[in-house]
Order: structure tokens, then sequence, then C-alpha cells
């Protein structure tokens, strides 16, 4: 039998799109002869639909999609997730379902039992979980269809309370097939080869494993769809962050006719959980990531060019760098706007790199609009000294800037802020952290060094003279990060601690960190909630970012 895996970048709601995307691929699996076609979860929507599904004229589409998909479902058997409705009154009105279509018909519906309801996932909010489980019969195979979270209850610590391969184990399938939208994070390649693996050796088949590929805002989905042997061998891997359609044979025996990739005992037992932070851990797939987020995030919205603030500094660097390869450097307009406290080599920086990326730049010194603020509240400030009003000032004046000039030419505003600015609050609302899109807001600081590393890894893009420099806001006259906050090389990891592994104070401290570091640390983290919730969407590389991810309260006095 042979079985094809279409891994595709969908768009939620965009039903004519996603469903001619889906017919091409049935069309190209034809070509080579494949029996069956696999789809990502919930692909003829896009995922995560979220709110969307809560409406009748939605879910229509989404049906009226089957439809059309199943009139190419004539020779070749077709799998597609979809919303599906729940007939039975009790319980929430949809299920989260995988269509198996053939000879133009809706030969079976698979209903996704284990609903994830933590980090982004809020599935438990729209679907019911699945009230049976039956195995589907097709060319004389049994096939266990089972929908992304349905394989990864297992382990010491399950969540859910019924395991649906446990059941279907019952009717002797013969293989596994998985629809997934898995999102990606700098762990989550090797997690999942890890319970694919655990899936394999538990129940002896072989599995399939589609996953959806793309960016939907602030989630990257990665791709990486697997083909397993029933000796948990991998077999066949497809592209990180790419668009891919690969055919596998599956032999009667179980095994596959394709050459071992990695052996079962070179792949993982266990999820990986890293017990500090490595800023280069999947270094590269973090860069790829976060080109793909910026890129999704103006295609689909129909957005074409973009503006940032560039300071000479670290995060600006590389998020202009990363902007430019992901739309062009022709698109990506930098603004450099020195106060009277910049220095002159950070200007000469950030011209020095627009020229290495080709990219346009303008200067616009800002003296004259801060003193023009500074006359202006005089009669109110009057002799109090400097403080973060005045620096902050500055900050603003840039925001107000880059959004005058995008609102006249239609750029999105990209901010440069990076993760260990937002949990500290190391930042100025409605300055610098303004903007559209938050490319670095999951990246630490550490990791930001990791990332220019990576882009010079070929040629000097970034000058050498950023990379090395002392981090400054340059807001006030040889004003250093480290004057407001710890050494990244220890603020990093205490963050990393708390936001990732949601270690608590006295455990932080019991690894050798200073006491009142990480009191202040922690508090810093805790009553800025406030400016994070006021940010805007962050690309999410991290298995805990900021955003729709890590929900706590505003108001609150925990560790404050």
């Amino acid at each position: 039998m042979k079985i094809a895996l279409a891994q595709q970048n969908y768009h939620i709601g965009n039903f004519e799109s996603n469903i001619n995307k889906i017919i091409k691929a049935i069309e190209e699996a034809k070509t080579h002869q494949a029996d069956i076609v696999v789809f990502s979860e919930l692909c003829v929507c896009g995922y995560p639909p979220r709110d969307f599904v809560e409406f009748n004229d939605f879910i229509n589409k989404c049906y009226a999609g089957i439809d059309a998909i199943k009139e190419h479902a004539d020779t070749i058997a077709v799998i597609v997730g979809s919303p599906a409705r729940n007939p039975i009154k009790e319980g929430k009105d949809l299920f989260n379902a995988a269509f198996f279509l053939y000879e133009k018909e809706v030969k079976a519906e698979i209903h996704k039992t284990c609903l994830p309801t933590y980090d982004v996932f809020d599935e438990y909010r729209y679907f019911e979980p699945a009230y049976d489980w039956k195995t589907i019969d097709f060319k004389g195979k049994r096939i266990a269809l089972t929908i992304c979270e349905d394989i990864w209850n297992l382990g010491d610590n399950p969540i859910y309370r019924i395991c649906p391969m446990d059941i279907l184990m019952e009717q002797s399938p013969d293989l596994m097939i998985n629809i997934s939208a898995s999102p990606f994070d700098y762990t989550h390649d090797e997690d999942r080869k890890a319970i694919v693996k655990a899936n394999v050796l538990k129940y002896k088949l072989p599995m399939f494993y589609c996953n959806g590929v793309g960016s939907q805002t602030e989630i990257v989905f990665d791709g990486a769809s697997l083909v397993f042997d029933k000796h948990a061998n991998l077999c066949k891997k497809l592209s990180m962050f790419k668009e891919a359609i690969e055919t596998v044979t599956l032999n009667d025996d179980g095994t596959i006719e394709a050459p071992i990739l990695e052996t079962a005992d070179r792949i993982p037992d266990h999820e990986l959980n890293p017990p500090t932070l490595d800023e280069y851990l999947n270094i590269q797939q973090v860069h790829d990531a976060l080109v793909m987020g910026i890129k999704d995030y103006f295609t689909k919205m129909g957005f074409t060019k973009a503006i940032l603030g560039s300071s000479g500094g670290i995060d600006s660097a590389v998020t202009l760098a990363l902007a430019c390869q992901a739309l062009g450097a022709a698109n990506v307009r930098a603004v450099l706007m020195p106060s009277p406290y910049s220095t002159e080599h950070s200007v000469d920086d950030a011209v020095q790199l627009s020229k290495n990326l080709n990219n346009p730049y303008d200067i616009i010194r800002i003296n004259d609009i801060y003193e023009s603020f500074l006359t202006t509240l005089k009669p109110i400030f009057g002799d109090l000294p400097f403080s973060l009003a005045e620096e902050n000032t500055q900050s603003r004046t840039r925001g107000n800037l880059l959004m005058a000039i995008s609102n006249k030419f239609g750029y999105i505003l990209l901010n440069t802020s990076n993760k260990s600015e937002l949990a500290t609050g190391y930042g100025t609302l409605y300055g610098d952290m303004a903007g559209g899109l938050g490319v670095l807001g999951d990246c630490y600081k550490l990791q930001v060094y990791a990332l220019a590393h990576y882009i010079n890894r070929n040629k000097e893009i970034i000058p050498n003279s950023i990379i090395h420099k002392a981090p400054s806001a340059e807001l006030r006259p040889n004003q250093k990060d480290s004057d407001s906050l710890p050494d990244y090389n220890i603020l990093d990891k205490i963050l990393y601690q708390y936001i990732e592994r949601r270690m608590g104070p006295n455990e932080i401290k019991d690894m050798g960190f200073d006491a009142a570091v990480v009191d202040r640390t922690l508090k810093l983290v805790n009553t800025n909630e406030y400016k994070r919730n006021q940010f805007c969407p962050i690309i999410r590389v991290s298995p805990k970012a900021f955003g729709v991810g890590r929900r706590v309260p505003i108001v609150g006095k925990y560790l404050s």
C-alpha cells in the first residue's frame, strides 16, 4: 500500500485557497499511484480556528469543502481534518474530526479524543471528545486513525483518562495514521520523534504522522512529518518549515520501503526538557521559524512592507536581518533615530548594517522633537531632576515617528524587544514596545546573540562591533543595560527556570543563584504583566512564550 503525506501551509478561514491546495495535492498523489493521501489536522479550515468555529456559516463552509474534496477522492482515499457537528444534544456542538473519503463518499468520520487545554491550546472550549473508537478497513488493511494529541497520552503521568490507541488495538489494526497540527518550539522536533517511537514500541505497528506547516499569527508549525516502521526506526522525515508531499510504500509485513534514517536506539525515549538554558539549542530551527513567522504573517495578512527602528544595537540588527530574509531587503525600511544620548558609533553601525543588507534606511535625528517635548512639559516638570520620564519621552518620540511613516506608506512596524526585556518590563509602553509583530519576543538576550552569530555564519552581515558592544538603550549618558538589570548571563538563566520550567524561587536559589537577584527578578516578571498584556503578537519559538500560551493575572500578589 502506498501512502502519501501532504504537509501543507494553510490559511485560517481561506477555504478556497485551502481546498484548492488540498485538491492539487490529491492529484499529485494520484500520479505517484498512492492508495491514500493524508493531510493535517483541521486542514480544511486551518488551525487553530479558535472562535471562528462558533459561527454556523464557518462550519457550513467546512462541510462544503469536504463535499468539494470528496469528488477528487475517486480512485484514491483521502484523509482530511475538519470540524464536524455533534448530533448529540448534550456536550459541545462540534468534534475535531478526521474524514476518510473514498469513491467520492465519506467512508468514515473519526473524532479526536484527547483535547488539549494548556499552553496555546484551548480545544475543550470548542470540541467534544470522541464517544467511540473504530478502525477503518481499506484495501485489506485495518487503519487506526488518530488526531494529534491522541498519541501523546503515554508516559508516567498521562493527562487524559482515555488512550484511544489502547481501545483501537482491540480491533487488531495493521498501521497507525495520525494527522496533526503540532506547533514548533526548539525542543519539539525531538519530542515528536520520541512520542511516535513510544507509540510504535507499545503497539508494534508502523506509524504515518502528517503535520501541518506554516505560521498562524504567533504559532509556527514546522512540518517535519514522520514515517516509522514497526520496529520504531525512522524511515522518512519531511522537510522542516517547507511544504512537501512524499509517498511511502507499506509492505504487507509492516515494513517500510525506504532506507532507515535513524534506528530506534538513536531516537530519544523521552520528550526533551532541557534543565538549563542552552542559547544555541537548535538555533538554525529558531532562525528558520522566525523567518517563516515574519513571512507568513505578512503574506496571509496581505502586507508587503515592514519598517523598524534601527538603533545600532543587537536586537534591531537581528530583527532587520531576519526581516530582510523573509520579505526581501527592498521591502524592509530601517529608520535610525539618534537622540542627544546616542553614540556616533551606534549610528555608524546601523548604517553599515543596512549597507550590508542593501535595505533602504533613513536617519531622523530626534533632538529638536525631544527638546520641544521638554519645553512643553517644563511648566509641569519644573526643576525636577532628569528621570525615567525623559528617557521614555525619547522612546515614545521614536514610536510616534515610526507609526507616522507606517501610516503614510503602508508599512507594518516590527517590534524588536527580546524576551529578557519583556520579562522584566525593560521597555517603554507606546515607545519601543510599539509594533504589529514581535519578532524576538520569545528569544532571550543570549539567544539573540546566538542568532546573530548564526546569521553571520558565512560572512559578516551584522557588524561585529554590534555583537561585541555592551548593550544599552542610550537614553541617558553612558547608560548600560547592566545599570538596571542583572547580567544577561545570569538573568536569562533565572528567567528560563521561572518561565519555561515553572520553578519556584527556592528551587532556583538552590541552583546556586543569588537569593536577592532571584527575588528581584521574579518580582520584575510578575509586576510587569500589565505591559506584556498590551504587547503585540510574539512569534513563538519556546515551550512557554508570552501571549496566549502563558496566562497569569495582571493584578496579583504572588512573588511581587
